[in-house]
């Protein structure tokens, strides 16, 4: 017949609270921890042992949690404190001190509390903390979505991998996640602690960003006839699991023109920081002229939402009605910078918190029919940023411009075009010429909810038309609702626009419907 196990009980004689613990230093812990506690003058009553069982008889005492403390010498120094001082409410001293050594890594600090006697009726105490070892992130573990590229793992191992573990850098590895263009954190990253080794687990699930992008335009074109318009842009990203795109975009603007524009990009080649793009764009004016471009580039992440890149250009150009007088034949090619930078937003609605974007171009270019080389410069540059005001209420800022620099008469076919539903409203899509131009947007928006909003815009801007000698000052209002369909992002917008000293039409109004659809 085997033995009956030895019962040990606690009994508080001030409570009657009795509690049972499985041996004897565990009774011991037990009275220890209530010195630890500010029960500094525990004594011990009586103990009472009967066959299998024993009763301890205890009185904790008062609780003091005032206190005169004494920081023992490497508490002192760790924290860079006075080594004596007043407090209240020790028990939140005691969680203070134990917060700062988590934040100096030490993950698993005691603070042991030692009585030293009463001083003026108040206890004072020394307060000691037995470290744990310093903990430092030695990794990242995907779960879920695990086909990232190689460098995603290895930017983050180069951000924090040897950093101090504490709640800092956990906010900061959080945070770089957030809002990221191709993963999500579907829980926060959580911790696996080793005898040698502290591991972040990251739960990453693939965000859906191929997209479809599709807006129809009605106005009227510059002969004043009722016409249609319409742009479709279609994103494919992700697929291969590599942060890869490939973007189609088409559009018709009332004026017979007709935009194509084809880009693949590949951010991380070779396991390393360094992208690559490609862009083609052909741009025909009906059948008067037509452009080709090809723009290859090389860039380099310094994250993922800052890169700077190196760019080639190759145009050609071709004038196809020999009636056409405003435009000739060229061909041009030339190298530039560029930098983008994109922080997204956690209003989905607004797709993105700010971007900002800046070219500059050195270029070459050759008129075959005058035989003629010429030297110019071409920049741009573009910023966006959404500004919370209060509540429900933002504005959107915004501020584009370019300029096309040579020292010849340049031709229409090779003047930059702007205008239209990604840029100065109220004017048909790219009907504006210029070899210089600028504008500012100012869009209140209401938040209706996290599905929907209303905005009102007013712009302004200015272009330099050196070829029809125009220097028009031109504005543009309107106002619009964006709100969330089963299908995806469905935006209304009604826009007019004029130069200054012009009467408003109500015929040069334009009316715009999109849907923008991720799969």
């Amino acid at each position: 017949m085997n033995a009956q196990q030895k019962e040990f009980w606690l009994v508080d004689v001030r409570t009657n609270e009795r509690k049972v613990v499985k041996d004897s230093l565990s009774a011991v812990r037990f009275l220890d921890s209530l010195s630890q506690n500010n029960y500094f003058f525990t004594e011990l009553k009586n103990i009472k042992s009967e066959a299998n069982r024993t009763e301890i008889y205890y009185d904790k005492g008062l609780n003091y949690n005032q206190a005169h403390v004494k920081l023992s010498d490497t508490v002192a120094t760790d924290l860079k404190s006075t080594r004596g001082f007043y407090t209240k409410n020790l028990d939140s001293t005691r969680k203070d001190i134990n917060r700062k050594y988590i934040d100096l890594g030490y993950s698993f600090s005691r603070v042991k509390t030692r009585y030293l006697g009463m001083k003026g009726g108040v206890p004072e105490v020394e307060l000691a903390v037995n470290k744990s070892q310093q903990r430092k992130i030695d990794g990242f573990v995907l779960k879920g979505y695990d086909k990232v590229p190689k460098r995603f793992i290895k930017n983050l191992e180069k951000e924090f991998k040897s950093k101090r573990y504490d709640d800092k850098n956990l906010l900061a590895i959080n945070r770089s996640l957030q809002n990221h263009p191709f993963v999500t954190l579907e829980r926060p990253p959580q911790t696996l602690f080793t005898k040698d080794s502290t591991n972040i687990y990251l739960f990453l699930q693939k965000k859906k960003v191929n997209s479809f992008d599709g807006m129809l335009g009605f106005g009227n074109d510059k002969t004043d006839k009722f016409s249609f318009n319409g742009t479709v842009n279609v994103n494919f990203r992700n697929i291969f699991n590599g942060f890869e795109s490939i973007s189609l975009y088409w559009q018709r603007n009332p004026d017979k023109g007709q935009t194509f524009d084809l880009k693949t990009d590949i951010p991380y080649l070779f396991q390393s920081n360094v992208g690559a793009s490609v862009n083609m764009n052909i741009f025909r004016q009906d059948s008067t002229f037509a452009n080709v471009k090809m723009l290859p580039a090389v860039y380099y992440n310094f994250s993922n939402r800052q890169k700077i890149g190196l760019r080639g250009t190759f145009e050609t150009s071709t004038v196809l009605d020999s009636l056409y007088t405003q435009g000739t034949d060229y061909s041009r090619k030339g190298i530039g910078l560029w930098y983008d930078y994109s922080a997204p937003t956690e209003i989905e609605l607004f797709l993105q918190q700010t971007r900002i974007r800046a070219e500059a171009d050195m270029l070459s270019t050759n008129y075959s029919r005058e035989d003629i080389d010429a030297s110019q410069m071409r920049y741009f540059i573009s910023a966006e940023h959404n500004l919370h005001i209060r509540g429900n209420n933002y504005l959107n800022l915004k501020g584009e411009s370019a300029l096309l620099s040579s020292k010849n008469e340049l031709t229409t076919n090779e003047l930059l075009r702007f205008g239209g539903w990604n840029s100065l409203r109220g004017f048909n899509e790219d009907a504006l010429f210029a070899d210089f131009y600028f504008f500012g947007a100012a869009e209140y928006r209401y938040l209706v909810s996290n599905q929907a909003f209303f905005d009102v815009f007013l712009q302004y801007g200015q272009l330099n038309n050196k070829v029809a000698n125009l220097k028009p000052k031109l504005y543009s209002f309107g106002l619009g609702f964006n709100f969330f369909l089963p299908i995806g992002l469905m935006s209304f917008q009604i826009s007019n626009g004029n130069e200054f000293g012009n009467e408003i039409k109500f015929g040069d109004t334009k009316i715009h419907w999109g849907v923008l659809t991720r799969f």
